[in-house]
């Protein structure tokens, strides 16, 4: 643990920003391809299984090398430089997807996704571990929660920006050749933007933070429950939060959805990710020294602040924003699932994984704009469980930490699993009933939450003390 700025948390905020603006495009770059190239909907999902696939090559690879080695591969170099040399590998891929395109062939594509994920996992085995070193292992949570807020945002712009770049303008009817004319601006502009990224953290004064406790070689990380389970929860976390969103666009262009033509699609794609923008700015409250009053006055602001920002990017990008009003009904209820849960990471997990479930179950069994906003509520759902499932496969782990990071980055792999698999069930039973993936999803959560606390109670580590 260490003493920290805020300067330095708000640059590894910064870092977040950037992952979330380039994540979420697949979103609104999935349709495109999909008719582009004229995939079924589990062939356009590949995308997402070569992007999340990458985390956990990854993070295997690393595991592997630190094996060899003898000694923790990230360790050594340290999180800094760890964060930057997966950022310049990020640039590349990024730069690689223009030829890619330029050539037209799918496989080409998805060999620079996986390039670019390739670095995010490197980026992400190393930060999350920084987060949580800045502080007490307690508050770590909340942390996560600020930085994941500023992910949030970058997840909420990047699907308006690349329907700018791609199509136009919402209101403009899908064009391939355009598409295809504008991709070169769009991957140019990311790997810009990564670039400013490395800029930030080589000039940054951020610590040199190493975990100082003696490397072993194995897998003597899985001796410990907590982290098992951890493991398979972010693997569930992660396929339910981006196959919410990912077969969206399909869901869409349902007639019983709106029958939205793919440009359409990306201001309901913001909205889902401005969701967990909403649910992590509440989330993260703790980390700023405020009085009880206004923690708790912030907690039932906060989804509002971020539903402002959701609206005010999509007036500017000339959206029919009254399409959305109606989701604010939705937020007091988020809200007041924060406040219960009182900073208490199981207890608030245990809560929205059962909110998770109701909104995912009125989705499936109703249409129109009911079970539309029930399903992109899910991101509320889904804006608080990273920061909750993280820290709580870490406790109590100590020379095991790294180790561990490193295993639970590569469940990131639920990522590139989960989304083709609902693709596969949105073929045989169609795109509205296979959101039935998701609400088992949360349901495995639920039972999580009540697991591991019981685990780390045994070994006298409370978190919701």
């Amino acid at each position: 643990m260490t003493n920290y700025k805020q300067s330095q948390l708000y640059v590894l905020c910064t870092i977040f920003f950037f992952w979330g603006f380039v994540a979420a495009s697949n979103g609104v770059f999935i349709p495109f391809c999909k008719s582009h190239f004229e995939l079924s909907q589990f062939q356009s999902q590949l995308i997402e299984f070569v992007f999340y696939g990458a985390y956990f090559i990854g993070s295997l690879l690393i595991w592997i090398l630190s094996q060899f080695l003898g000694f923790d591969f990230l360790n050594k170099i340290g999180y800094k430089n760890g964060m930057i040399y997966g950022l310049i590998i990020s640039i590349f891929g990024a730069l690689c997807i223009i030829p890619a395109v330029q050539i037209g062939t799918f496989e080409l594509i998805l060999v620079s996704f996986f390039i670019v994920a390739f670095g995010f996992s490197i980026q992400q085995s190393t930060v999350y571990p920084f987060l949580v070193a800045l502080g007490t292992s307690e508050t770590s949570s909340h942390r996560i929660n600020l930085a994941a807020s500023f992910n949030s945002i970058g997840t909420t712009l990047g699907p308006l920006v690349v329907s700018i770049l791609l199509f136009g303008s919402i209101n403009n009817s899908f064009n391939n050749s355009t598409s295809i004319s504008s991709i070169t601006t769009l991957y140019v502009l990311l790997a810009l933007l990564l670039s400013a990224a490395v800029a930030l953290l080589w000039f940054s004064n951020l610590p040199d933070i190493k975990n100082k406790e003696p490397f072993e070689r194995g897998l003597g990380a899985f001796k410990h429950p907590q982290l098992v389970w951890s493991m398979i929860a972010i693997f569930v976390y992660v396929g339910v939060e981006v196959t919410i969103q990912s077969n969206m666009g399909e869901l869409l262009k349902n007639k019983n959805f709106g029958g939205f033509d793919t440009p359409q699609i990306s201001s309901f794609i913001s909205l889902y990710w401005g969701s967990l923008m909403m649910g992590r700015l509440a989330g993260a409250i703790s980390v700023f020294n405020f009085s009880k009053f206004y923690k708790n006055l912030f907690v039932f602001l906060a989804p509002f602040i971020g539903f402002g920002i959701v609206l005010m990017v999509n007036l500017i990008k000339g959206n029919d924003v009254s399409q959305f009003y109606i989701y604010a009904l939705v937020l007091p209820f988020f809200s007041l699932g924060i406040w219960y849960g009182n900073e208490k990471p199981f207890k608030t997990l245990l809560i929205f994984s059962l909110l998770g479930v109701l909104a995912m179950l009125i989705g499936v069994l109703n249409v129109g704009n009911i079970a539309l906003y029930a399903l992109i509520s899910g991101g509320l759902c889904c804006s608080i469980m990273w920061s909750c499932i993280f820290p709580a496969g870490l406790a109590g782990l100590g020379k095991y930490t790294n180790q561990a990071s490193t295993f639970m980055i590569m469940m990131i792999l639920g990522g590139a699993i989960i989304p083709p698999l609902q693709g596969l069930f949105a073929d045989k039973i169609g795109i509205h009933f296979s959101y039935i993936l998701p609400l088992l999803g949360f349901l495995f959560l639920f039972i999580f939450s009540i697991k591991v606390k019981d685990i780390l109670l045994k070994k006298g580590i409370d978190f919701d003390k």
